[in-house]
Protein backbone atom coordinates (compact mmCIF):
# COMPACT_ATOMS: atom_id res chain seq x y z
CA UNK A 1 0.00 0.00 0.00
CA UNK A 2 1.06 3.77 -1.01
CA UNK A 3 1.86 6.55 1.51
CA UNK A 4 1.44 9.62 -0.83
CA UNK A 5 2.16 13.30 -0.13
CA UNK A 6 0.59 15.08 -3.17
CA UNK A 7 2.10 19.02 -3.53
CA UNK A 8 0.48 21.75 -5.56
CA UNK A 9 2.72 24.47 -6.63
CA UNK A 10 2.03 27.43 -8.67
CA UNK A 11 2.91 27.09 -12.20
CA UNK A 12 -0.25 26.91 -14.55
CA UNK A 13 -1.52 23.01 -14.80
CA UNK A 14 -3.99 23.15 -12.23
CA UNK A 15 -6.00 20.65 -13.80
CA UNK A 16 -3.63 18.31 -13.71
CA UNK A 17 -3.38 18.46 -9.85
CA UNK A 18 -6.98 18.04 -9.89
CA UNK A 19 -7.33 15.40 -12.00
CA UNK A 20 -4.73 13.52 -10.26
CA UNK A 21 -6.39 14.27 -7.02
CA UNK A 22 -9.87 12.61 -7.95
CA UNK A 23 -8.25 9.93 -9.36
CA UNK A 24 -6.48 9.19 -6.06
CA UNK A 25 -9.78 9.51 -4.19
CA UNK A 26 -11.30 7.25 -6.32
CA UNK A 27 -8.33 4.55 -6.25
CA UNK A 28 -8.44 4.84 -2.49
CA UNK A 29 -8.14 1.04 -1.95
CA UNK A 30 -4.50 1.38 -3.10
CA UNK A 31 -2.96 3.65 -0.82
CA UNK A 32 -3.30 3.85 3.04
CA UNK A 33 -3.04 7.92 2.93
CA UNK A 34 -2.73 10.52 0.76
CA UNK A 35 -1.40 13.75 2.42
CA UNK A 36 -1.57 17.45 0.42
CA UNK A 37 0.50 20.35 0.56
CA UNK A 38 -0.67 23.90 -1.56
CA UNK A 39 1.23 26.67 -1.65
CA UNK A 40 -0.63 30.21 -1.79
CA UNK A 41 0.21 30.69 -5.44
CA UNK A 42 -0.77 27.21 -6.45
CA UNK A 43 -4.55 28.43 -5.34
CA UNK A 44 -4.53 31.09 -6.93
CA UNK A 45 -3.68 29.60 -10.36
CA UNK A 46 -6.29 27.31 -9.32
CA UNK A 47 -8.93 29.76 -8.58
CA UNK A 48 -7.51 31.18 -12.08
CA UNK A 49 -7.65 28.60 -14.25
CA UNK A 50 -10.28 26.40 -12.84
CA UNK A 51 -12.97 29.18 -11.94
CA UNK A 52 -13.43 27.52 -8.52
CA UNK A 53 -11.63 26.83 -5.04
CA UNK A 54 -12.90 23.11 -5.22
CA UNK A 55 -9.05 22.31 -3.47
CA UNK A 56 -10.92 23.02 -0.47
CA UNK A 57 -13.67 19.62 -0.27
CA UNK A 58 -10.76 17.23 -1.19
CA UNK A 59 -10.69 14.31 1.19
CA UNK A 60 -7.31 14.82 2.05
CA UNK A 61 -5.55 15.74 4.75
CA UNK A 62 -4.02 19.36 4.03
CA UNK A 63 -1.31 21.08 5.33
CA UNK A 64 0.39 24.37 5.07
CA UNK A 65 3.52 24.65 3.85
CA UNK A 66 5.14 26.05 7.01
CA UNK A 67 4.26 22.79 9.18
CA UNK A 68 7.35 21.10 9.29
CA UNK A 69 5.49 18.81 12.24
CA UNK A 70 3.83 17.33 8.95
CA UNK A 71 4.97 13.07 9.03
CA UNK A 72 6.20 13.16 5.53
CA UNK A 73 9.18 16.02 6.88
CA UNK A 74 10.56 12.79 8.44
CA UNK A 75 12.19 9.49 6.63
CA UNK A 76 10.61 8.26 9.58
CA UNK A 77 7.34 8.90 8.41
CA UNK A 78 7.72 6.44 5.50
CA UNK A 79 5.83 8.15 3.01
CA UNK A 80 6.94 6.38 0.25
CA UNK A 81 5.80 8.58 -3.25
CA UNK A 82 5.59 12.63 -3.48
CA UNK A 83 4.03 14.10 -6.60
CA UNK A 84 4.84 17.41 -7.42
CA UNK A 85 2.20 18.68 -9.84
CA UNK A 86 2.42 21.06 -11.25
CA UNK A 87 5.58 21.61 -10.57
CA UNK A 88 7.45 25.29 -10.62
CA UNK A 89 10.86 25.80 -12.10
CA UNK A 90 11.74 27.84 -8.89
CA UNK A 91 10.37 24.49 -6.74
CA UNK A 92 12.83 22.38 -8.85
CA UNK A 93 15.53 24.61 -8.36
CA UNK A 94 15.37 24.64 -4.69
CA UNK A 95 15.33 20.87 -4.38
CA UNK A 96 17.90 20.62 -6.71
CA UNK A 97 20.25 22.73 -4.28
CA UNK A 98 19.23 21.43 -1.68
CA UNK A 99 16.97 24.15 -0.07
CA UNK A 100 14.56 23.39 2.09
CA UNK A 101 12.94 26.51 2.87
CA UNK A 102 9.14 24.94 3.33
CA UNK A 103 7.81 21.69 3.41
CA UNK A 104 7.41 21.27 -0.33
CA UNK A 105 11.45 21.16 -0.85
CA UNK A 106 11.60 19.45 2.92
CA UNK A 107 9.96 16.88 1.76
CA UNK A 108 11.15 16.39 -1.49
CA UNK A 109 14.76 16.29 0.22
CA UNK A 110 13.39 13.64 2.61
CA UNK A 111 12.25 11.46 0.16
CA UNK A 112 15.50 11.57 -1.78
CA UNK A 113 17.51 11.25 0.91
CA UNK A 114 15.21 7.88 1.84
CA UNK A 115 15.70 6.58 -1.58
CA UNK A 116 11.75 6.99 -1.87
CA UNK A 117 9.77 8.02 -5.45
CA UNK A 118 9.77 12.00 -5.61
CA UNK A 119 8.13 12.28 -9.50
CA UNK A 120 8.42 16.33 -10.61
CA UNK A 121 5.19 17.20 -13.55
CA UNK A 122 7.09 20.39 -14.85
CA UNK A 123 4.66 22.17 -16.69
CA UNK A 124 7.17 25.64 -18.15
CA UNK A 125 8.13 25.60 -21.81
CA UNK A 126 10.61 26.48 -23.20
CA UNK A 127 13.34 25.12 -21.03
CA UNK A 128 16.48 27.83 -20.14
CA UNK A 129 19.85 26.00 -19.51
CA UNK A 130 18.95 26.21 -15.98
CA UNK A 131 15.55 24.74 -15.89
CA UNK A 132 17.53 21.36 -17.88
CA UNK A 133 20.38 21.21 -15.58
CA UNK A 134 18.25 21.23 -12.13
CA UNK A 135 16.33 18.49 -13.92
CA UNK A 136 19.56 16.79 -14.40
CA UNK A 137 20.46 16.99 -11.35
CA UNK A 138 16.94 15.88 -9.54
CA UNK A 139 16.69 12.97 -11.89
CA UNK A 140 21.05 12.10 -10.81
CA UNK A 141 19.26 12.57 -7.24
CA UNK A 142 16.90 9.52 -7.88
CA UNK A 143 13.51 11.85 -9.45
CA UNK A 144 11.65 11.30 -11.60
CA UNK A 145 11.07 14.23 -14.03
CA UNK A 146 7.72 14.27 -16.06
CA UNK A 147 7.04 17.24 -18.06
CA UNK A 148 3.17 17.77 -18.04
CA UNK A 149 3.21 16.50 -22.36
CA UNK A 150 0.33 15.53 -23.12
CA UNK A 151 -0.07 12.19 -25.77
CA UNK A 152 -2.82 12.79 -28.41
CA UNK A 153 -2.49 9.00 -29.50
CA UNK A 154 -5.89 8.21 -27.43
CA UNK A 155 -7.58 10.52 -29.66
CA UNK A 156 -8.81 12.45 -26.38
CA UNK A 157 -11.71 14.96 -26.93
CA UNK A 158 -12.00 17.40 -24.57
CA UNK A 159 -9.47 19.08 -22.42
CA UNK A 160 -9.72 16.42 -19.30
CA UNK A 161 -9.08 13.85 -21.54
CA UNK A 162 -5.90 15.31 -22.95
CA UNK A 163 -4.64 16.15 -19.18
CA UNK A 164 -5.47 12.65 -17.75
CA UNK A 165 -3.02 11.35 -20.38
CA UNK A 166 0.00 13.05 -18.42
CA UNK A 167 -1.91 12.33 -14.87
CA UNK A 168 -2.66 8.45 -15.47
CA UNK A 169 1.25 8.54 -16.68
CA UNK A 170 1.96 9.94 -13.44
CA UNK A 171 -0.14 7.66 -11.51
CA UNK A 172 1.23 4.78 -13.75
CA UNK A 173 5.05 6.20 -12.30
CA UNK A 174 3.43 6.07 -8.66
CA UNK A 175 2.48 2.67 -8.96
CA UNK A 176 -1.22 3.27 -8.88
CA UNK A 177 -3.14 1.10 -11.41
CA UNK A 178 -5.34 3.09 -13.48
CA UNK A 179 -7.48 2.27 -16.32
CA UNK A 180 -5.88 4.00 -19.37
CA UNK A 181 -5.73 3.85 -22.86
CA UNK A 182 -2.74 1.64 -23.44
CA UNK A 183 -0.48 1.81 -26.82
CA UNK A 184 -1.51 -1.14 -29.00
CA UNK A 185 -4.65 -2.15 -26.96
CA UNK A 186 -7.86 -0.38 -27.79
CA UNK A 187 -9.52 -0.25 -24.34
CA UNK A 188 -9.82 3.35 -22.80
Amino acid sequence: MHKIVVTVTGASGSIYAKLLLEKLSAAKEQWTEVALVMTENAKEVWRTELQDESYKQLPFKVYSTTDFHAPFASGSGQFNTMIIIPCSMGTLGRIATGISNDLITRAADVVLKERRKLICVVRDTPYNLIHIRNMETVTLAGGIICPATPSFYSVPKTIEEVASTVVDRVLDLAGIDVKTFRWGNEEK
